[in-house]
C-alpha cells in the first residue's frame, strides 16, 4: 500500500517532452523522497526535447535519460494533485483530485534560449508548490 503521508504529484502536456519533464525533474530534485512525482503526455512524443535537456544539464539536473510516457487514468488516480500545462481537454478529470493548470510557454520547436525562460518560471513555481504542500 502507498505511504500516503507522501504527497503525490503528477505533471501533464500533451507532449511530455519539455514542460512536464522540466517539473517533474525539478521537485524530484529538490523534494526527494518527500514527495511521489510523476509526469506523462496525452500524445507522448518519440523523446524528450534536447533543448530541454540542455537547460535542464545548465541547472545541474541531468534528464537525458527520461522519455515521454502516456497520461493513464491510473497515474491520475494515483496522484493528490494533478498539474496540468496545456493538454486542454484531454486530461481526465476525477472528483475529489486537486488540478492546478500552469499557463506556461512551450518549448517544443524552441532553442535553448527560448528554453531557458520557461525553465525558470517552473523552478519559481515548483517551489511555491512545495510550501503549498508542506515540503520544506
Amino acid at each position: 500500500m502507498p505511504d500516503t503521508s507522501v504527497p503525490s504529484v503528477l505533471f501533464v502536456c500533451v507532449h511530455n517532452a519539455g514542460r512536464s519533464q522540466m517539473a517533474a525533474a525539478f521537485l524530484t530534485h529538490l523534494a526527494g523522497d518527500r514527495v511521489r512525482v510523476r509526469s506523462a503526455g496525452s500524445a507522448p512524443a518519440g523523446a524528450v526535447n534536447p533543448a530541454v535537456v540542455g537547460a535542464m544539464s545548465e541547472a545541474g539536473i541531468d534528464i537525458s535519460a527520461e522519455v515521454p510516457k502516456v497520461l493513464t487514468v491510473e497515474a491520475v488516480e494515483a496522484s493528490d494533485v494533478v498539474i496540468t500545462m496545456g493538454c486542454g481537454d484531454a486530461c481526465p478529470v476525477f472528483p475529489g483530485k486537486r488540478y492546478l493548470d500552469w499557463q506556461l510557454k512551450d518549448p517544443a520547436g524552441q532553442g535553448i534560449d527560448a528554453v531557458r525562460p520557461i525553465r525558470d518560471d517552473i523552478e519559481q513555481r515548483i517551489r511555491a508548490l512545495m510550501l503549498e504542500l508542506g515540503i520544506r
